[in-house]
């Protein structure tokens, strides 16, 4: 299992912090493993019907949520992988609403949804093994702000964490 340590402050901006106080220890693919199980188990513990329905009018549905995810994790790949492979140019933020809406989750199977948040967390193992440890901290900027590639990867699961948390309350 590949461990990378925490990033410190100062590899990230203050905007993140919410979502990195959710990560602990330095096994990161142990924690995405887990967080793939922990996400299977609770959308395969639901009743059927329950993935299309927010849990208030004007929010996002289950699949929305889920649909999310995997569109933020790809955006925080990529942005690791630029600035690992050193990337100069400041790299484009994302508005995650249009992102939602024009991703129309709703008419893709959660199966499917499942299958490619799966296949996204591969992938991510799969990319860490051949990065150079010290490409992770090499500092480029996203959105206007400076980061780190290990700022990134450690957003993934933290990020994660916070909508599942969601996710179980509400749904």
């Amino acid at each position: 299992m590949k461990t990378i340590e925490q990033p410190k402050e100062g590899d990230y901006s203050a905007f993140f912090s919410t979502y990195l106080k959710q990560t602990s220890g330095n096994n990161y693919e142990e924690q995405l493993l887990e967080q793939t199980d922990h996400l299977v188990q609770f959308f395969s513990s639901k009743a059927d019907g329950w993935v299309d329905q927010p849990y208030e009018l004007g929010k996002w549905t289950p699949k929305e949520v889920l649909g999310h995810i995997i569109d933020t994790e790809r955006i925080m790949a990529f942005r690791a992988l630029c600035i690992a492979r050193g990337e100069k140019a400041s790299l484009p933020g994302f508005d995650q609403d249009p992102y939602v809406v024009n991703g129309k989750f709703g008419k893709v199977s959660i199966a499917d949804l499942l299958d490619n948040f799966v296949a996204q967390r591969l992938s991510l193992i799969s990319m860490l093994k051949i990065l150079p440890d010290g490409s992770l901290d090499l500092v480029g900027s996203a959105d206007g702000n400076s980061i780190t590639p290990r700022a990134l990867l450690w957003i993934i699961p933290g990020h994660f964490a916070h909508h599942l948390q969601i996710l179980r309350a509400r749904y």
